[in-house]
């Protein structure tokens, strides 16, 4: 394990609560040098005015787009009320509750200058959910959206630990407690000397059950995806406008709405309602360059496009949460001449670590670890599979797992390693090429057979608006493929419409993947980020 470098935290509950170090993984640091002492709120604001783009937009959001000089006073302003008017010390863990609006970017650059070890949450979650987070993290403060206050209020009459509920603005008026506290205070603020290796993020796995795992995050590791992903896959320029629909509490959100669009010198949009309609709004309005989306929001795009949507703006089309159908890529370049670029990341890894690029991409693929990273296919001994072999992904890099205090830890990281909980295959040329989540595998009649494969072959059939695929118990083939069926026209769901669909998918690829059971739903059960739920579609299954 690395020797961790100085602490600028009085309270160091982060700290104290890492893996043991011999439950770390590797970290390949090379290339990736900053400073010992390290704020990433101040690199992405009051550093970038310093270079030069005070003037330049940052955020467009709620009717208004604000400066990076505005950015950098406005983060200043609250920093300074929550560390004199409301004590907020270096350490102590900030939990955020809002939609997607600049405020809540505000609230989290304020809250992680001032030294605070920050966890973004999503207004969906009530307040059973917020209660774990708090416990598990011994939140002592929490910012909150005023119209999101309830459920943060409710918990905090019962917990042990969350002490102040501080409301904000989440709309354009600067009318709420916080903001009154702020406005009085000077906009220069010294920021929380904080070190490189100090937790400044705190990420709440999604779709976890049970107890949730927090993942924990340096102030490095927040410049250290967008100096390699985004860098290296995107080339953003200051000229770029993002806009995209993961919510900022997930890490994927947060990188691709905030941390990427700020550290170059460019626009970030947030949508505090992220639909489809809205996003396609909002890239013809502001000429976005670059959107973050799953593989269902483009689809409705392309649609869209054919009823005269101009998306001609958008350079770079990045798709995650969701593996990209093949047929979904090939209809984004043809129709819009523009590359849609796959990835896998996760959590625990803050980003995104295997992706497509501009110049080299194609369909059905993952792409290539980016520059710094390593991955491997390996089977359940840690040893690496050959080339063609469906087994487990396993990858190391600048950045890895280190969950808060979780035995779960000895499950993810294996001699160095991080195991994503991802079946692939690595092809002869070293490209990487998704299978299934590894708990998405189905195992029938002896075959194993990748979900997302058989959902692919649906999706190229013109009837089919979405689907999922999960195996379902089966006394003759231990389990078999069935397929949760959303139709372009729901009124054409019929037994005759299952056959068509089950000899399209044997036409597609091997018959013995077909789904033997085909079940029409008018909806997919998804996340706020757009991943679809499996989980319970084999709930209801099971029912």
């Amino acid at each position: 394990m690395m020797k961790l470098g100085p602490t600028g935290h009085l309270d160091t509950f982060a700290r104290d609560h890492l893996p043991p170090p011999d439950q770390w993984p590797e970290l390949l640091l090379d290339g990736f040098d900053y400073p010992e002492w390290l704020n990433a709120g101040v690199e992405l604001t009051d550093r970038m005015v310093e270079r030069g783009f005070g003037d330049h937009t940052a955020l467009i959001g709620n009717g208004r787009r604000r400066t990076y000089k505005e950015l950098s006073d406005w983060t200043n302003r609250i920093a300074r009320a929550l560390t004199e008017d409301y004590g907020l010390k270096p350490g102590n863990r900030v939990l955020i509750r809002s939609a997607n609006n600049p405020a809540m970017v505000a609230c989290w650059l304020a809250a992680t200058k001032a030294g605070a070890v920050v966890v973004n949450t999503m207004p969906m979650l009530r307040a059973g959910e917020i209660a774990k987070v708090v416990d598990k993290a011994e939140v002592t403060m929490a910012l909150c959206d005023t119209r999101l206050m309830d459920e943060l209020v409710a918990v905090a009459k019962e917990s042990r630990f969350l002490e102040q509920v501080i409301g904000f603005d989440g709309t354009a008026n600067h009318d709420a407690e916080l903001d009154r506290a702020a406005l009085d205070k000077p906009v220069k603020f010294e920021a929380v000397k904080t070190g490189r290796d100090d937790v400044a993020l705190l990420g709440f796995t999604s779709g976890s059950t049970g107890v949730p795992k927090a993942t924990m995050h340096f102030h490095r590791d927040i410049l250290i995806i967008a100096d390699a992903y985004a860098k290296e896959v995107l080339k953003v320029t200051p000229d770029d406008v993002f806009v995209g629909s993961p919510p900022l509490a997930f890490t994927f959100g947060l990188g691709g709405l905030a941390v990427f669009p700020l550290r170059f010198g460019a626009a970030a949009t947030l949508l505090e309602q992220a639909t489809p309609p809205k996003m396609i709004e909002i890239i013809e309005t502001y000429k976005a360059t670059i959107c973050f989306t799953a593989p269902t929001a483009y689809r409705a795009m392309l649609s869209a496009m054919d009823e005269g949507a101009d998306l001609s703006s958008l350079r770079v089309a990045v798709s995650a949460g969701e593996t990209l159908p093949a047929p979904v890529y090939d209809q984004w370049v043809q129709k819009t001449g523009k590359p849609i670029v796959d990835g896998i990341g996760s959590t625990e890894m803050l980003h995104i670590f295997i992706s497509n690029r501009l110049d080299d991409s194609k369909p059905a693929c993952t792409g290539k670890p980016l520059t710094g990273y390593q991955a491997v296919v390996v089977d359940d001994d840690m040893r690496e599979v050959p080339r063609g072999t469906i087994g487990k992904l396993a990858v190391k890099g600048p950045i890895g797992c280190r969950y808060l205090a979780d035995d779960r830890q000895r499950d993810y990281v294996r001699d160095g390693w991080n195991l994503t909980g991802d079946s692939f295959v690595e092809d002869e040329e070293g490209y990487f090429h998704f299978a299934a989540r590894s708990d998405d595998m189905i195992v029938s009649a002896g075959y194993n057979i990748a979900g997302p494969e058989v959902e692919a072959a649906l999706l190229k059939h013109e009837a089919v608006a979405e689907c999922a695929v999960i195996g379902v118990p089966d006394t003759e083939r231990g389990h078999i493929v069935e397929a949760h069926v959303v139709l372009v026209d729901r009124r054409a769901a019929c037994d005759a419409m299952a056959k068509l669909l089950q000899e399209h998918v044997k036409n597609v690829i091997a018959p013995y993947k077909y789904p033997r059971s085909i079940v029409f739903t008018d909806a997919l059960p998804k996340t706020e980020s757009g991943k679809i739920q499996r989980f319970r579609l084999k709930q209801a299954s099971a029912a």
